[in-house]
Formats: structure tokens, sequence, C-alpha cells
């Protein structure tokens, strides 16, 4: 594994973006609301509706696709295409890059501009999706940061700084580039194939094969997508600061699981180049699992994570979880 230093993109100002000494009570109140209702209301849906409208086909798919898609976009389009965090063929790269597209979260390289310019501009003026630059204290301010850095930003910011100027390894690679262009028939494929898989596994009945698109297409891309919309949100408002950090970067336990590791944001922000983001044994991260899987079989090499005395030099709270 290599612990080499970062690459220049993920290096950030020198000035701490701290607009306020501590977390609202009105920002871990959302945050709270934002991680519990949707699934809580998804999983009232499948009970109330199962056998009528959702079925183990329904729940198979969902199950698959998000998997597939999430593990796409933190593994795939994260990890490895926005921080280089480790190496692998052409034929996995196409595989994450098009794993990725499925989760309908834009083209390949404008995920990656945003990304690499929130990094860049991490909690300060020009970060496409802080809820915190340019924000008022009090409760205004808290309130409209969150709904800004969960989806404001897509009506908003999305999308600005697609081009070179933070991706031109993307932009020079012709592979990426033609999935890129291709991005509409991932998107059909993404919805079409759940609605195959219930029309074939019922014989031919249409309505099952729209259920399965409904639950294994819409249902999972809105879980996936509000997964992903609370890192930006969530994980920059409330938590706790393991490493230390130029941003308000927190860890949200509760969200590792469905984000696959994601949610050891502060982890990750202190080591963007890290493939490992859950940076203790207690913090469950299934990307990285994956990742070094992956490594193991000889998928992929050059695996980069901190060294043992980097951690302990950014330590904030030594033994959190």
């Amino acid at each position: 594994m290599d612990h080499a230093a970062e690459p220049p993109v993920d290096r950030v100002p020198d000035a701490v973006a701290t607009v306020r000494e501590r977390t609202t009570f009105v920002s871990q109140l959302a945050g709270v609301l934002a991680v519990v209702v949707p699934p809580l209301g998804v999983l009232s849906a499948m009970g109330v509706l199962w056998g009528v409208a959702f079925r183990w086909v329904d729940l198979i798919v969902l199950l698959v696709f998000y998997v597939v898609t999430g593990l796409g976009i933190t593994a795939g389009w994260h990890r490895l295409f926005s921080h280089k965090s480790y190496s692998t063929s052409r034929a996995m790269t196409a595989f994450w890059a098009i794993a990725g597209a499925l989760a309908i979260q834009g083209p390949l390289t404008q995920w990656v501009t945003d990304h690499r310019k929130h990094h860049a501009l991490s909690d300060k003026d020009g970060d496409p999706h802080s809820p915190h630059a340019n924000r008022e204290p009090g409760f205004v301010g808290a309130f409209l940061g969150f709904v800004h850095a969960h989806v404001g930003w897509l009506f908003h910011t999305k999308g600005m700084e697609r081009g070179p100027r933070y991706a031109p390894d993307l932009y020079a690679d012709r592979m990426i580039v033609w999935i890129d262009r291709l991005y509409l028939i991932w998107v059909v494929l993404s919805l079409g194939i759940p609605f195959l898989i219930g029309y074939a596994v019922s014989g031919g009945d249409v309505g099952r094969g729209a259920e399965c698109l409904v639950w294994g297409g819409l249902v999972r891309v809105f879980i996936w997508q509000h997964v992903v919309f609370s890192i930006n949100s969530i994980c920059h408002m409330f938590g706790r600061k393991e490493f230390r950090s130029r941003d308000e970067s927190r860890n949200v336990w509760l969200l590792a699981p469905l984000s696959f590791g994601e949610s050891w944001h502060n982890g990750h922000h202190a080591f963007p180049a890290s493939a490992r983001h859950g940076l203790n044994p207690r913090q469950l991260d299934l990307a990285w699992l994956t990742i070094r899987g992956m490594e193991k079989l000889g998928l992929v090499w050059d695996v980069r994570i901190p060294s043992d005395e980097q951690l302990e030099r950014r330590r904030v709270v030594p033994g959190a979880a």
C-alpha cells in the first residue's frame, strides 16, 4: 500500500472555515430528521405493501442495484476517479465508471469536478455544497445552509465547474469521455433493467415489471440520492471531529452502513487521497472492504492509506469512533 503524499487537487488553503463555536441544536435536529424520517417512510411503505405491490423480486433487485450503484459512486467515482486512491485496469475503470453512472447522479466528469472543487474550497466561498459558507449564525442560517447542502445546490451550483480545470485527467481519457456521452443510455438501463427483470420473473406481466421498476429503480435511486446528500449536509453540520481538517467535516456513524463508509467524512477530509475512510478498526467502511478485497485478488494496486504516524499527527480525539 502507498503512503505517498496526496495529489495537489486535494490540497486546501490554510484558512480554517469555522463560522460558529459548535453545532447548533437546530442543525442537529435537522440532521436527525433527514437521517431517520426517509428510511422509516420507505420501510413503512414496504411493510404495508408487502405481497400486494412489493415482493421478494422487488426487494432483491433493489438491494442488488443499491449495492452495485452505491459502490460505483463510493469505490469508483469517489475514491478512484476523484482522488486516485488506487490504480486498476482499463476494464475495471470502465466497470466503475458505468456502475456509478447507473446511480443517476449526473455524468462522471461533472461529478468529479464538483467534488474536487468541494475539496479545494471546502466550507469556504465557492464550495458547491457547503452548509456554512456565507451563512449567518442562528436558526435561519442553519436551516438555509442545511437545505442548500442537501438539495439546494443541485439547482444553483451543480456543474458550474464542468471542464478541464479540476479534471484534466478525465477529459484527456477518451474512454471516460465516451462513457459520459452515453449517460442517457445508463439512465435508461438503470430503470429499464429492473422493469425487464420484474417482467421476466412474472412471466410477462407488465404491471409486475412496473412494480419492480418502482422499487428497484425509483425508490432505490431516491434512497441512495438522499444518503449521498446527507454526506454533504449532515456530515458538515454535526458529528465527531476525530482528525484535524481545514473545514467542518464530521464523522456520523449512523450513516456508515447505508453510505458504504462515506460518512466517516472527517477521516476523508483529513486524508483525501486515502482509499479507506473509516480509519479506526471499529468504523464500518464497506467501500474500503471492497477495495481491499479487489487488492487481494490482484484487481487493484497502489492502494493509498495513511500511515499510523500520519494518523496520530492529525488525531484530535484518540480512540473516537
